[in-house]
């Protein structure tokens, strides 16, 4: 009988131990992550979906075809970069020169890089400092 009093008490109090721990705690929106800080030069950097690319979607057509225009709408001199692979380039080059009127053809440079296996396919904007 004394041996189940005695485990009986060393259960409540470890019940009761753990009973007063402490709880963290329980937030409901989390903060979000800190942004990155994107190089003063940089105008802008997006990721292109590879079954857009493919499909030749109407849609990235018109985005591209923006992104040269927003690059031609800089004061400074502008660099595109294109990283996608090489059968891609002429239709991603096509529809960014869409967007840019041809007296600001000059200002602008367009940069082909091929991608690599594990690289995402992706337009980048950048000022020349």
């Amino acid at each position: 009988m004394r041996g189940r009093s005695v485990c009986c008490a060393a259960l409540s109090l470890v019940a009761l131990l753990t009973g007063c721990a402490p709880v963290q705690p329980v937030t409901t929106a989390a903060a979000p992550p800190p942004k990155p800080v994107k190089p003063a030069n940089e105008v802008i950097d997006f990721t292109i979906p590879p079954d857009a690319l493919g499909a030749h979607d109407p849609q990235l057509t018109a985005i591209l075809t923006k992104a040269g225009a927003l690059a031609a709408a800089q004061k400074r001199q502008t660099t595109i970069r294109v990283v996608a692979l090489s059968q891609d380039f002429r239709y991603l080059n096509q529809a960014i020169w869409h967007g840019v009127p041809p007296q600001r053809a000059g200002d602008i440079t367009l940069e082909n890089l091929t991608a690599g296996t594990a690289d995402p396919y992706s337009v980048s904007i950048k000022t020349t400092p």
